[in-house]
C-alpha cells in the first residue's frame, strides 16, 4: 500500500499473506482540486444471459414509452423501473438454422455475443471474437482482470451434454478467438480466490484441509487496513468499512455453502457450489459487485445456467426440467411453469441491481455507471424463435442510456447494433461487428 498526504493512488491494494484487496473509489484518491474529475467513475458493461428463451406472454408490455406497470415476469424490477430500458424487435439472424450442426441452442448461445453463424460441421468449433473480448482487448490493461467470465452450471457436470462440440457453444458466451471460448468460473470459492487470493490452484482435498484452518482474508490485511483508515476522512472511512464488511459477508456465505454442500447422485459439482440457485446467484453477483467497486474489471459475462439446461427448480415447486418445459406444445400448465422460472430468474437479477444502485460511487451509483444487458438468445422457447428477443439494459452507462422506457425498433433490427453501440461507449470503436447495420438509435434520446 502507498499513501501520501495529498492523494491515495487509485490502484491501492491492501496486502497480506497471499492476499491483495483492491479498493473502491475514495475521495482521497486525488487532490481536492482534481476531485471533481476523479469522481467520474469508469463505465462497465456486463451481459447476463438466461437459457431456453422466455415466455413472451409475460415479458413485453402492451405499450411503448415511459414504463408504467410491468408484466408478470418483469414485476420484480418494478422498484427499479426508472433504471431499466426495455428493447423490442432486436433479432439474431445468425442464430437461425442454415446447415444445422450445433442445434438451435448451440447457435443462439454461440452467436449471442459474436454475431456470426457458428460452425455448421460437427468436426470443428468456430465462432468469432465476442464483443466483450473486443472491449477487453482495448481497455483491459487499465484493470487487474481484462474481463470476468462467470456462470452457474456446466452441461458436462449436469450430465446432459451430448458432445464436447455442442458444449463449446452452449457453455460459453465469451470467445477470445474464433476457435477459443473462455469458459465461465462456476465455483464461488474459485472466483473469490481469483479476485483476492494468490492464484494457486488447489485440489478439492487440499481445499478441504485448508478450510479446517481458514481465516478471513481480512485478518491478513489488518496492518494495512489500520494505516489506511488513519489516512482517510470520515466519509471514506465509512465507505471502507462498508466495503470490507461486504467482503466479510461473502466469506461467510461461502463458508455456509461449503458446510451445507450436497452432491446430487451422479453429478460432480465443483467444490463449494451451493445447491440452491438463488444462493449461488447471490454469491457470484456479490463478487462481481466488489470487482466493479474496486475496478478489478469493467467487462463481465454471466451465463445464468447453460443454454439448453434441463435444470429443475424444486425450491419454487418445479421438479420438471427447464428445457423440456419450454417445449410445452401450448399446454398452459407447462407454460405457466416456464413463466414462473422466468420470473424467478428476474427476481434474482433485480436483487443484484438493487445492490448496485445502493453502492454509491462518485457522482452516482455503480449502477449509474454501468450497462448491464439481461436477455436470451431465444424468444419463444417452444418455437425457437430468434426475433424480438427478450432484452433489457439496466443502468445509465454514465449518460449513454436514458432508462425508464420501452423502446421498440423496426422489426428484424440486428442485436449487433446494440453491441456495436455499447462497444463505442466503452471506447472500442469499430466500423463493423457481426451482422450490425449501424448503431442502435434512441438509447440516450439524442
Amino acid at each position: 500500500m502507498f499513501i501520501t498526504r495529498t492523494a491515495l493512488p487509485r490502484r491501492t491494494f491492501l496486502r497480506g499473506l497471499g492476499t491483495a484487496v483492491a479498493l473502491p473509489l475514495f475521495d482521497a484518491m486525488t487532490p481536492a482540486l482534481a476531485r471533481a474529475q476523479s469522481k467520474k467513475a469508469p463505465v462497465r458493461m456486463a451481459f447476463v444471459y438466461v437459457p431456453n428463451g422466455i415466455d413472451m406472454r409475460h415479458w413485453n408490455p402492451t405499450y411503448e414509452g415511459a414504463l408504467a406497470e410491468l408484466p408478470q415476469t418483469l414485476a420484480p424490477l418494478a422498484p427499479l423501473k426508472d433504471d431499466i430500458l426495455l428493447l423490442g424487435n432486436l433479432t439474431h439472424n445468425t442464430g437461425r438454422a442454415l446447415l444445422d450442426g450445433p442445434g438451435d441452442h448451440g447457435r443462439c448461445c454461440g452467436s449471442y455475443l459474436t454475431g456470426v453463424q457458428v460452425k455448421k460441421t460437427v468436426t470443428d468449433i468456430k465462432a468469432s471474437v465476442s464483443c466483450d473480448q473486443l472491449v477487453a482487448n482495448q481497455i483491459g490493461k487499465e484493470t487487474r482482470f481484462p474481463s470476468l467470465e462467470v456462470g452457474l452450471e456446466d452441461a458436462r457436470q449436469a450430465g446432459d451434454c451430448d458432445s464436447g462440440y455442442s458444449c463449446a457453444y452452449t457453455n460459453n458466451l465469451a470467445w477470445r478467438s474464433e476457435t477459443q471460448p473462455l469458459p465461465p468460473i462456476l465455483d464461488p470459492r474459485a472466483l473469490f480466490e481469483r479476485l483476492f487470493g494468490d492464484g494457486a490452484e488447489l485440489t478439492p482435498r487440499d481445499r478441504a484441509r485448508r478450510q479446517l484452518h481458514r481465516r478471513s482474508i481480512l485478518d491478513f490485511i489488518t496492518s494495512d487496513t489500520r494505516a489506511l483508515r488513519g489516512a482517510l476522512g470520515p466519509t471514506d472511512q465509512r465507505k471502507l468499512d462498508e466495503y470490507l464488511s461486504s467482503i466479510r459477508q461473502i466469506e461467510e456465505q461461502l463458508s455456509r455453502a461449503e458446510r451445507q454442500r450436497t452432491v446430487d447422485p451422479g453429478m460432480d459439482k465443483p467444490y463449494g457450489v451451493p445447491s440452491d440457485f438463488a444462493e449461488h446467484f447471490a454469491l457470484m453477483t456479490a463478487m462481481i459487485t466488489v470487482a466493479f467497486q474496486a475496478d478489478l474489471t469493467r467487462v463481465v459475462t454471466f451465463l445464468v445456467t447453460r443454454e439448453g439446461t434441463s435444470r429443475a427448480y424444486r425450491e419454487i415447486g418445479i421438479p420438471d426440467g427447464h428445457h423440456p418445459l419450454t417445449h410445452h406444445r401450448n399446454i398452459v400448465e407447462q407454460m405457466d411453469k416456464v413463466a414462473q422460472i422466468n420470473r424467478y430468474h428476474v427476481a434474482q437479477f433485480a436483487k443484484w441491481m438493487a445492490t448496485l444502485k445502493a453502492a454509491q460511487e462518485g457522482d452516482g451509483s455503480v449502477l449509474d455507471h454501468s450497462m448491464i444487458v439481461y436477455g436470451a438468445g431465444l424468444a419463444d422457447g417452444n418455437a425457437h424463435t430468434h426475433h424480438d428477443l427478450p432484452t433489457l439494459i439496466a443502468g445509465r452507462g454514465s449518460g449513454a442510456i436514458k432508462p425508464g422506457r420501452r423502446l421498440v425498433h423496426r422489426k428484424e433490427t440486428p442485436m449487433c447494433n446494440l453491441f456495436l453501440t455499447m462497444m463505442d461507449r466503452m471506447g472500442t470503436r469499430m466500423d463493423h461487428f457481426g451482422d450490425a447495420t449501424g448503431h442502435l438509435s434512441g438509447l440516450d434520446l439524442a
